[in-house]
């Protein structure tokens, strides 16, 4: 073959409607085309092809062997090509493709799953990919076009921002702390901290990042006499319900609570952290139907 646009898109339709009319007159009829014009593209084909890909009879024409090997290909193409033609307006229309979806571990608890729930139920040709990590971490994967939503946080550090990255409020999470069932406070309707002093405290405060936790106790007039680190919610579950401590639980974090457990608001609420929904300036639509699906969700939730 000699021609750099041998399979150019047009000429392999013309080729297809050729084959499959027979006749250059029909196959133009079928394209619009004139007749004329379907014979200089189908011999600038064949040039650039390297050689006859018909055989002219004395009605109409056919396929010769090279012409039957292109035409399979050239089928192929147009077909993938229709189908991609296909998801593409789906996509645009908010109803197939794939929805990137990222969020921080406690939003992942309830409320992104409760979302997804609606939002497949409505969607159930888009498939969602779900993934997890900090906030920070999220918003520079939106940056950088590996995220289609995120649902972040302002805590520990301040919302974070990036370039081609907006967001919305969604909710504000308040603080609570986390009881085994029969600790003294567990039945009061709210806990001051200050009765909690002599408490050994559950928590997780990685190097560089602020204890909400010594602030709090600070701001109540005592310092923990006892820390446990441990990381994951599951550990401080299990921590608090053998009685080795309690700890300081987003109310976001909730229905994760395991019922030998309760959580109970203070008397005077910490400072809360506020969520968001993250997106790209060009969001797909289905990442705004799904964001509309966090923020009815959060209506019903929030703590404002």
């Amino acid at each position: 073959m000699t021609g750099g646009n041998v399979f150019e898109i047009d000429a392999l339709r013309l080729l297809v409607a050729v084959a499959d009319t027979g006749s250059f007159t029909r196959a133009a009829a079928r394209l619009d085309y004139t007749q004329s014009a379907v014979s200089r593209r189908i011999a600038s084909l064949e040039q650039r092809s390297g050689g006859p890909l018909f055989e002219r009879l004395p009605r109409g024409v056919r396929l010769n062997p090279a012409g039957h090997a292109l035409h399979h290909h050239a089928v192929e193409v147009l077909e993938r090509l229709a189908r991609a033609a296909q998801e593409v307006a789906a996509i645009h229309a908010g109803q197939g493709g794939t929805l990137r979806v990222g969020a921080f571990a406690t939003a992942n608890i309830s409320l992104v799953p409760a979302a997804l729930r609606a939002f497949q139920r409505s969607r159930p040709d888009i498939d969602v990919i779900a993934v997890e990590g900090r906030s920070n971490t999220l918003t520079q994967r939106l940056a950088d076009g590996a995220l289609d939503l995120a649902v972040i946080s302002d805590y520990p550090s301040g919302l974070p921002t990036a370039e081609g990255v907006t967001t919305t409020e969604l909710l504000r999470d308040e603080l609570r702390v986390l009881l085994p069932r029969e600790h003294p406070l567990a039945a009061a309707a709210t806990v001051d901290l200050r009765d909690l002093r002599d408490e050994a405290w559950i928590q997780d405060s990685p190097a560089g990042r602020p204890a909400i936790l010594d602030d709090a106790c600070g701001r109540a007039g005592f310092t923990p006499r006892k820390l446990i680190r441990i990381a994951e919610w599951t550990g401080k579950f299990g921590y608090v319900a053998a009685g080795l401590g309690v700890a300081l639980v987003p109310a976001l974090a909730a229905r994760a609570v395991p019922a030998e457990l309760v959580l109970r608001p203070l008397d005077n609420p910490l400072p809360h952290r506020t969520l968001h929904t993250a997106l790209p300036t060009a969001p797909l639509p289905a990442a705004l139907i799904l964001r509309d699906r966090l923020h009815a969700i959060a209506d019903g939730t929030t703590t404002r």
